[in-house]
């Protein structure tokens, strides 16, 4: 404590195996989180969508509850409330499912907002060609829809990889919390939480490499997208 900044310090846990294994901790709890979380979303968007109250109500619910309430707290009700009712969970085990329902809630609304901006226009001329509900959104709303949805995604992703440090008060070893562990052992604060922050920097930075070039695949231009589209178009045009 106290002995300044340590350049052989800092040097040595840039590379250190202990943090990189926390990096890569951090690597897959994104993907997991937002893997699961895009698939209860989706479900989501569309109960949302539906016309049935019964449908949509309990999804607003959903969504307004776990939006409105910090991760942090649903992190510690899943872990130390949950075992209260029986339900005991292991510390990844409420780590991933805190993350994939808080992020379900978020990706229901980027999901819903991009179907919305679709007209109804479009959709009711695929229609009368006669594509079926499901085709229509396959092949008509969704390839326009990703144009809108992907940007927003993508920031997501970018968010939820700083966010998986919160899992760390429940002691999920992730990038934060053997950083933290470090320091009570090496008593390095400074050093190794920038060593923690450069982690941080590089795995978003490389995302937004990733972002971009996906970006630019959903905006180019679809013409001859595919196959079961190329009949109805000539009809969509004259719309």
């Amino acid at each position: 404590m106290g002995q300044g900044w340590s350049w052989s310090g800092f040097v040595d846990y840039l590379f250190n195996p202990y943090i990189l294994s926390g990096a890569v901790t951090t690597l897959w709890l994104t993907l997991a989180a937002i893997a699961g979380g895009l698939v209860v979303g989706c479900a989501l968007a569309l109960a949302r969508l539906s016309s049935r109250r019964w449908v949509a109500g309990p999804a607003h619910f959903y969504i307004w509850v776990f939006r409105g309430t910090p991760l942090l707290v649903q992190l510690i009700i899943i872990y130390t409330g949950l075992p209260q009712l029986g339900l005991k969970l292991s510390v990844i085990e409420s780590a991933l499912l805190g993350l994939i329902l808080n992020e379900a809630a978020y990706l229901a609304e980027i999901v819903r907002g991009g179907i919305q901006s679709i007209s109804a226009g479009q959709t009711n001329a695929a229609r009368a060609v006669g594509f079926s509900s499901a085709q229509t959104m396959r092949y008509i709303v969704m390839p326009q829809a990703m144009r809108l949805i992907v940007p927003t995604l993508g920031n997501s992703i970018n968010g939820l990889l700083k966010t998986t440090s919160i899992t760390s008060v429940i002691s999920m070893e992730e990038l934060l919390r053997r950083t933290q562990v470090l320091i009570q052992e090496k008593f390095m604060v400074l050093e190794l939480f920038v060593v923690a922050a450069i982690y941080y920097l590089l795995m978003t930075t490389a995302w937004d490499f990733i972002q971009r070039r996906i970006e630019r695949h959903y905006g180019r231009a679809y013409g001859n997208a595919s196959a079961p589209v190329v009949p109805a178009e000539p009809a969509l045009e004259q719309r």
